[in-house]
This record gives structure tokens, sequence and C-alpha cells, in this order.
């Protein structure tokens, strides 16, 4: 498959996420990189395959990549995949 997602498709997602979502971005951090201690996270790029974010902890900034369970298709199912991560919690 190739990427399904151009930089503007990551970046509008990612802006999105980093404005309106912080809190869901850190719980990923958390829950899904076994992050503690996290101050903030910020989602810096996704792609078909999984995401990247650059998490605080304490004073340290530190690139973290988070894998999905399936490749995805585009963004509508970037979306669906983001809060179906929020739920499984």
């Amino acid at each position: 498959m190739t990427n399904a997602f151009p930089p503007e498709v990551s970046d509008r997602i990612c802006k999105h996420m980093n404005k309106d979502h912080v809190d869901s971005v850190i719980f990923y951090a958390t829950h899904y990189a076994g992050m503690t201690n996290v101050t903030t996270a910020e989602m810096v790029k996704i792609d078909h395959q999984g995401m990247d974010l650059n998490v605080q902890v304490n004073d340290t900034i530190q690139p973290v990549r988070i894998a999905f369970e399936h490749e995805l298709a585009d963004a509508k199912d970037a979306h669906h995949t983001l809060v179906e991560m929020l739920k499984q919690s």
C-alpha cells in the first residue's frame, strides 16, 4: 500500500489534534507508548502505519513512534482509528 497521507493531510490532522485534543495525544503517549510523567505531547506526523509524537517528560522531549494495528486507508480511517484507540482504554 502506498502512503495515503500526503504531507498536507498529515499536517491537517496533527494541527487539529494538537489544537483541540492535546489530552488525547498525551493519552496515546501514556497508554500506547507506556510513558510516565508526561508533561505534554505533540503529534508531529501521521501516516498509514502509525503516528510520531514529541513527548515531554519533565524537561526532556522524547520522540515516540506508535504503530497502528492495521494500515490506514485514508484520513477518515485515521479519524476512526484514533477514536477507537481512545475507547479501548
